[in-house]
């Protein structure tokens, strides 16, 4: 173990490196799903469907969305590609989102975190790789209200056998009965919602994600992080009702609420949440 502080500048940097690729997570794994989805639907009834470019994580590179210009090594450096290009396509001058530099700034926050209290281990790299996981999810289920199997599933095994090497600091027991419990305490809510109105009152991708958490802080974390989400939900919703930037139908996805509550107890703790609600 090196000094705190440069523990936690070297995973700083790994985090920068690990938000730019959380970029291309967050916007290519909705339509390599949509793209299977459709596929399978197509073989299903019996139809061939086109030979489409090769299109996952990997492949192909970065392109300006405006112009389609192939980003170069140097137009791919976290955040400082951004500054330095003064948030533009080097190549026809388009505006790009800063969302890109702020989830490479954030993960890379996050990171100097894990890295400030528990030092360069195993125990860091644990959270630092849970804290890239909420991160992109919550980014994805705002932007398509979808929370993807191929995270949240990986999430919740991951917080098993954290738990079951001890490097998360939560018991195996803990774990297994915070992701029973995370599941089927949003399952019954679903159920009793749509039951009383007929209506969907959330995805089935929450009850994994609340499991997930469950997992990773153990069954005594679920009330003061579902408790955190809810704060957080409500407080931005009613923002977004008067200020009229809700979506068509009002609805907003409760993933990202999840997410940031599970990243809220991450940085202080799961009790502490109770002690902010004023319980």
């Amino acid at each position: 173990m090196l000094a705190p502080g440069v523990d936690a500048a070297l995973l700083a940097i790994l985090g920068l490196l690990i938000g730019s690729f959380l970029n291309v997570v967050i916007y290519r794994l909705p339509v390599m799903l949509e793209a299977s989805w459709k596929a399978e639907a197509a073989t299903m009834q019996g139809q061939l469907t086109p030979v489409a470019e090769r299109f996952n994580l990997m492949v192909p590179r970065s392109r300006c969305q405006s112009c389609g210009h192939t980003l170069s090594w140097f137009e791919n450096i976290p955040v400082l590609s951004y500054i330095v290009l003064r948030g533009r396509c080097r190549h026809c001058q388009a505006p790009v989102s800063l969302r890109y530099p702020l989830i490479e700034l954030a993960t890379g926050a996050l990171f100097f975190f894990c890295g400030w209290h528990w030092g360069l281990n195993a125990t860091a790299l644990v959270w630092c790789g849970f804290a890239a996981a909420l991160l992109a999810l919550a980014m994805i289920d705002w932007d398509t209200t979808l929370l993807p199997d191929d995270i949240t599933l990986p999430l919740l095994w991951a917080g098993l056998i954290a738990a079951a090497l001890r490097v998360s600091g939560v018991t195996l027991t803990d774990a297994v009965w915070g992701a029973v419990g995370g599941y089927l305490s949003l399952w019954l809510v679903y159920w009793a919602f749509k039951l009383a109105t007929g209506k969907e009152g959330m995805g089935f991708g929450d009850f994994k994600l609340f499991a997930a958490l469950g997992a990773w802080f153990g069954w005594q974390a679920l009330i003061p992080i579902i408790l955190m989400a809810s704060v957080i939900g409500a407080i931005i919703g009613i923002a977004m009702k008067f200020s009229s930037a809700l979506r068509e139908g009002g609805y907003i996805p409760f993933g990202p609420f999840l997410s940031g509550a599970g990243l809220t107890a991450m940085l202080v703790e799961p009790q502490s949440i109770l002690r902010v609600v004023g319980l």
